[in-house]
């Protein structure tokens, strides 16, 4: 069995930064591309960012790019969102998700593609 754990949310203000964690644990496996998704209520969940561990090739959603950065470590199956200029469209709960095999990268951004997923970290943005 699988799991990734989150860790690293909170309340903060608009413009304040958080460091999001996920770490994967359970049987031995290993990951081709981590990824965030965020949800916030009564919308669907959203694709922010992922990492592709061949080559660490990086991608973003746009309500995101150039304030936020994914970063991890392949071999302990480990990813971080680092999150600066936070802003309130911000707040959602945001989901850690695994991928065990290669897939395209035209669908990293789909649920679908996903076979493991976290609990859920929240993370709220003041105004």
């Amino acid at each position: 069995q699988v799991q990734l754990v989150e860790s690293g949310g909170g309340l903060v203000q608009a413009g304040d930064s958080l460091r999001l964690s996920c770490v994967g644990s359970g049987r031995t496996f290993a990951t081709y591309v981590m990824a965030w998704f965020r949800q916030a209520p009564g919308k669907e969940r959203e694709f922010v960012a992922a990492i592709r561990w061949t080559g660490r090739s990086t991608y973003y959603g746009d309500s995101v790019k150039g304030r936020f950065t994914i970063t991890g470590e392949n071999a302990a199956n480990t990813v971080y969102l680092q999150m600066n200029s936070l802003k309130p469209e911000d707040t959602a709960v945001h989901y850690c998700a695994a991928a065990l095999f290669p897939a395209s990268s035209g669908t990293y951004s789909q649920t679908a593609s996903y076979g493991y997923w976290g609990q859920g970290t929240q993370v709220t943005v003041s105004s």
